[in-house]
């Protein structure tokens, strides 16, 4: 068998493990990246906007359709190259600090304001109300929550790519006051935003449905639940788009069935494993795999 190749920094490891494997990608399930199960299907949308590529981008039309969605003013929003760009304008304007465990990318400085991930990344439980952060990073929120955002009057940093199941087109987003959007502007690269993402924006903004999707997350993700327990495995509770599982060793044994899940070592959670939220045919195909060999998992949890 050939070896299965170590899990990237961030999930969405499914190019490395089908080339390792000699799988096609577009066949491997991979529910180590953490996305929008019931997301529409864009790929016509973005084909009928093709002929942009041949024109520089202009980010202010989607801004509005954005700003109009949410809300907000626009000028409290800015578009980005995924909501990672905009954790890096913001981190470089204002610092700011974590409590592990916490998303990668966020700053680990000693002093400055307090990032949380809300749903928190990696557990996937929602912020009580009494709970407060100095920057929130609702990349998953929507899903979660069924709205745009806690609205505290905070800093937030966003992530569309998330919401709409598509992390190739690179779509994110700051929401905080006018001033300090202003200064994270004047930090982003001429033309951050790619000129698809940008014509797409308007035309997405009439397609989400947050109460349907986060309500079809519940049921799929209780659904999962379920059938990780039929094989043994305990899902942690959590309000987000996937679970925690602690499973030494699964993701090594589902990645030959094509099924790739998330290892959280990066985390500092080793032995725990990350598991998407799939649609109803991802779960079938997660439970055939988990049922294709009786000694599969070496390890279940308690």
């Amino acid at each position: 068998m050939n070896a299965i190749p170590p899990p990237g920094a961030h999930g969405g490891d499914a190019a490395a493990i089908a080339a390792a494997l000699g799988l096609a990608v577009d066949g491997v399930l991979d529910l180590s990246a953490s996305l929008n199960p019931v997301a529409p299907d864009i790929t016509e949308l973005l084909t009928s906007h093709l002929d942009v590529v041949r024109r520089y981008p202009d980010a202010r039309d989607a801004t509005a359709a954005l700003a109009a969605a949410m809300n907000v003013d626009a000028e409290r929003l800015l578009l980005t190259n995924g909501g990672s760009e905009a954790i890096a304008l913001l981190a470089a304007e204002v610092g700011g600090q974590v409590t592990e465990p916490e998303f990668a990318l966020h700053p680990r400085g000693a002093t400055g304001p307090c990032w949380r991930s809300n749903p928190h990344n990696p557990t996937g439980r929602l912020a009580a109300p009494d709970e407060s952060a100095d920057v929130w990073d609702e990349a998953f929120y929507p899903l979660a929550a069924g709205a745009w955002t806690r609205g505290d009057g905070v800093p937030v940093v966003g992530s569309l790519t998330k919401l709409f199941a598509c992390p190739g087109l690179r779509i994110g987003y700051l929401l905080a006051d006018p001033e300090l959007v202003a200064r994270c502007r004047e930090r982003q690269p001429t033309w951050s935003v790619n000129g698809l993402a940008c014509a797409v924006l308007p035309q997405l903004m009439d397609q989400v449905d947050l109460a349907r999707w986060t309500a079809d997350i519940s049921k799929l993700r209780d659904e999962l639940t379920e059938v990780l327990a039929g094989h043994g495995l305990h899902a942690q509770e959590s309000a987000a788009n996937w679970v925690l599982v602690d499973a030494p060793g699964l993701r090594e044994q589902l990645a030959p069935h094509g099924v790739i899940v998330r290892d959280c070592a990066s985390f500092g959670l080793p032995g725990t494993v990350r598991i998407a939220v799939p649609d109803a045919d991802g779960l079938a195909r997660l439970d055939t795999a988990l049922s294709k060999d009786p000694g599969l998992l070496a390890v279940r949890s308690s």
